[in-house]
């Protein structure tokens, strides 16, 4: 007799997880660096000390006025338009977010489809929620075709389209027509699919990059997610959300847990929104940081993507699981994920900066991390689109570690 009596395909699997070591650097999960001021954590201390006197009580399970103080943060990047409480859900972390989407409105017969490289969390809601799981191809450089794209959402009629922008890992934001013809696309069947885009980190894209949410008016089957736990430095307090139709927010409170949000979680958030302008007043000092590293990388010659996130993708190597390791081995921890050859680092302070730059450079000087040198590197050509197409054919599948 097999035990446990685990589900057949869940055998052998591991848990999700990225490494948690003792090192000096940690540039490997898109935190932020920059912690609450003390201000901002005396008034979190304060509120949750008050729920804590009625904590023999069930929390509101609701939370209006949670809803309420997110739907006003959120409809600052609204355009003309307006994100209200009723458009608003929020669960434990942008992950719960993610599940109770595919809960509501994946399962079985049904299918989510996103484009390699994405979040590799993604075909693990899909898994959990029975859900069918299809993933169409970016780029060379990234970015979507929206015609292969059309296409592909054409014949597979998804009922979840999940995109990230800024994508993870790669840190390349959607343009609006993207998400439009995306959003048009999915309309086009019936029953009609959901294009949810993941805006985690949202707040890091440069300047004049739109967020969807001012796309909200215009389709009802848009959902677009964030989370507490980048720009807001929130990691530790685990808070997603998500602005929809209002419908599609009934919809989604039919499977969720009863009381998922403690009365904790929700007067730390509210705690924390009060102070949006100082915690949020890092991120310009973050995306500077993040674009001269950019530019520093370039000049050493690593092949670089364009990122509207808090982290870098960067390569490409040989062996880059070498490269990860040499890293490590001088105290700075980064993240092995994507298409095979390419390393990601998190933006940190200054500080952490320049450790990692040194450590890079004496790895180089000792020839164990000089980037694949080719023509197209060298001369800023790129290779043809069919021939970067079919490497990440090959390496996504592959190389799915967690993000």
């Amino acid at each position: 007799m097999s035990w446990p009596p685990l589900r057949e395909e869940l055998a052998g699997l591991e848990p999700y997880g990225a490494p948690q070591l003792d090192v000096p650097v940690k540039l490997n999960v898109n935190e932020n660096p920059y912690g609450p001021s003390p201000a901002c954590v005396a008034d979190i201390a304060a509120a949750v000390a008050e729920a804590a006197t009625t904590l023999n009580r069930y929390p509101d399970r609701e939370f209006v006025e949670l809803r309420t103080a997110l739907a006003a943060y959120l409809s600052r990047d609204a355009g003309s338009g307006q994100v209200t409480p009723e458009m608003v859900w929020a669960a434990n972390g942008s992950n719960e977010v993610m599940l109770q989407i595919l809960q509501a409105f994946g399962g079985p017969g049904r299918t989510a489809l996103s484009f390699a490289p994405t979040y590799s969390m993604y075909p693990e809601y899909a898994r959990d929620t029975m859900t069918r799981w299809v993933a169409g191809r970016r780029e060379s450089d990234f970015s979507l075709d929206l015609d292969a794209a059309h296409e592909l959402v054409k014949r597979e009629q998804p009922s979840v389209i999940l995109l990230p922008s800024p994508n993870n890992p790669t840190g390349t934001a959607l343009p609006p027509e993207a998400v439009a013809a995306l959003c048009a696309a999915a309309a086009s069947y019936e029953p009609c699919g959901l294009v949810v885009v993941d805006e985690a980190y949202g707040e890091f894209r440069r300047e004049g990059v739109p967020s969807a949410v001012e796309l909200l008016s215009e389709h009802r089957n848009l959902v677009v997610s964030r989370t507490m736990s980048k720009a807001f430095a929130g990691a530790g307090l685990r808070l997603g959300y998500l602005a929809a139709e209002p419908s599609l927010i009934d919809a989604i409170r039919v499977v969720r847990l009863p009381y998922h949000l403690s009365a904790l979680t929700q007067a730390a958030a509210l705690a924390a929104l009060r102070h949006a302008p100082e915690l949020l007043g890092k991120v310009d000092e973050l995306r500077a940081e993040r674009d001269g590293l950019v530019d520093w990388l370039r000049v050493q010659g690593f092949e670089v993507a364009d990122s509207d996130a808090n982290f870098i993708l960067f390569g490409r190597f040989v062996d880059r699981h070498a490269v990860w390791q040499g890293l490590l081995d001088r105290g700075v921890l980064i993240r092995e994920t994507g298409p095979d050859g390419w390393l990601r680092v998190s933006v940190g302070t200054p500080a952490e900066t320049t450790a990692f730059k040194d450590a890079l450079i004496d790895l180089r000087e000792r020839g164990d991390a000089s980037p694949v040198r080719s023509k197209d590197n060298i001369t800023g050509r790129r290779r043809p689109a069919e021939a970067d197409r079919a490497q990440l054919d090959t390496d996504v599948n592959a190389n799915q570690e967690k993000a």
